[in-house]
Order: C-alpha cells, then sequence, then structure tokens
C-alpha cells in the first residue's frame, strides 16, 4: 500500500506543534501499524531527518503505552484492542491516515506522539492500594471467601490498563471509567473494604486535582475502551462517594 501519513510533530510541551505530511510506500495489510511507524522512522532516518517519537512497550495490547488518536478514534479503527493490536489491513490503498497523540490538559505533550500519563499514576497512589499485611504473615487467597458474581465483577474492572482511550474520547477530557475501575476492583472484594472511605475520596479528589473534567453522560469512554470497561463501574463509584462523603 502506498499511504500519506499526516503526523503530530512537538518538540517539547513547551513549543507549538503542527502536522507534518509523510508519503510512505510498500506498506503490507499484515503489519501492524507500529510496524509501519518503524518502518517510517527508518526511512526519516537514512534521510538524515529526526524520527517520529511514539511510546510503546509490550506490543501485547496489555500495557497501554502505545496510546495513539488515529484518525480521530483513540487507538484507531478497530475496536476492542490497542494501538499496537492494530493492522495495516483496516486502511485501504492510497488512505490519508492521521496520527496525533491523547489530548487532554492533564496528558501534556513530551514529544510528537509520546504524553505524560503519570497523572494516572497519581490517582492510583492516592487509593489504589489495600494494606494487607504480607509481610510473613500471608494469608492463600483462596482461605478468604468471595461471592463468584463480585470476584468476576473485580476481574473486570482490573483489566483496565489505564491507556487513557476514555480521557481521549470524551469531550470533556474525563478520567471516571479509569477511576470507576481502579476504585471498584477493590470496592468488590473483601481485601479492599478496610480503605473503602478513604480509598474513593482520595481518588476522586487527586481526579479533579490533576484536571480532567467531568463526566458527559455520551458513553464514548466505554465505546472506545480497548477492554471493554463499562459505565457500570462508574455508577458503582458515584454510590461508593456518596456513602462515604456521608460517613464523612
Amino acid at each position: 500500500m502506498k499511504l500519506t501519513l499526516k503526523i503530530w510533530r512537538q518538540k517539547n510541551a513547551d513549543t507549538k506543534g503542527k502536522i507534518v505530511e509523510y508519503p510512505i510506500d510498500g506498506i503490507d495489510g499484515d503489519m501492524s501499524f507500529l510496524e509501519m511507524l518503524d518502518i517510517l522512522n527508518e526511512d526519516l532516518i537514512n534521510k538524515g531527518e529526526e524520527p517520529v517519537a511514539f511510546d510503546h512497550d509490550c506490543r501485547e495490547g496489555i500495557c497501554g503505552m502505545c496510546s495513539l488518536h488515529i484518525n480521530g478514534e483513540p487507538h484507531g479503527p478497530d475496536k476492542g484492542i490497542t494501538t499496537c493490536q492494530l493492522h495495516m489491513r483496516m486502511f485501504k490503498d492510497g488512505d490519508t491516515i492521521f496520527i496525533e497523540p491523547f489530548r487532554a490538559n492533564a496528558f501534556p505533550v513530551i514529544k510528537d506522539l509520546v504524553v505524560d500519563r503519570s497523572s494516572f499514576e497519581r490517582i492510583q497512589h492516592a487509593g489504589g492500594f489495600i494494606s494487607v499485611n504480607t509481610s510473613g504473615n500471608t494469608i492463600d487467597a483462596n482461605a478468604i471467601p468471595v461471592n463468584k458474581h463480585d470476584a468476576d465483577e473485580a476481574f473486570e474492572a482490573a483489566t483496565c490498563i489505564g491507556c487513557g482511550a476514555c480521557v481521549a474520547s470524551c469531550k470533556n477530557s474525563s478520567a471516571m471509567l479509569f477511576v470507576a475501575a481502579k476504585v471498584s476492583q477493590y470496592a468488590l472484594l473483601p481485601q479492599g473494604k478496610v480503605e473503602a472511605t478513604e480509598r474513593v475520596l482520595n481518588m476522586v479528589k487527586q481526579m479533579d486535582e490533576e484536571g480532567f473534567g467531568n463526566c458527559t453522560n455520551t458513553g464514548a469512554c466505554e465505546m472506545e475502551c480497548p477492554k471493554g470497561i463499562s459505565l457500570e463501574y462508574i455508577a458503582r463509584m458515584n454510590r461508593e462517594y456518596m456513602a462515604a462523603s456521608l460517613k464523612g
């Protein structure tokens, strides 16, 4: 395939960025999207030009680092996948592809397509833990009875990889789905009950301090989430937050 790539280039957070056009040829439909970018960068390096900076790690769809906005969609036109799982067969010969970083005030651009998502880490640090003593006093997990329905829902919430697609898809750049998943995965399990009140209050407070917007109730976050995290978790977080506020 012969394609035209229109890629966001930005030296750092303090400089203005712009879309730069790059023609590319010889792209096979079985290539992944990131392989295509590797080929582009190899060509740019051979020409003495600066390669495009983009983030990646496992390339197995489980770390979320590869997050890109492709033709206006987080992770691109395929559903239920991350960018690294996107293949070039989703595009046609002659297509023009716009590639941009996830855009949100809480995700400042580091360079080109790489954004700083440490705001998510700070939210998790605010409450994403349990205070179970595991120092020489470890208890087998199977020794603690957990309702299967609760366990299944907790595992579903825990599949959130923190990629930020929910934020990128929301016109308010809300992180509600991410925070709700992290709150829910602990709220549903007995090990997470000790800090339940403190957890939801601290995580929501940190989310607001990071500059994320309010939920739009449009459901775009669930539609674009590569792991299919349900909006029901936002409802659960709201209930947890209300109950914690009344206790406080």
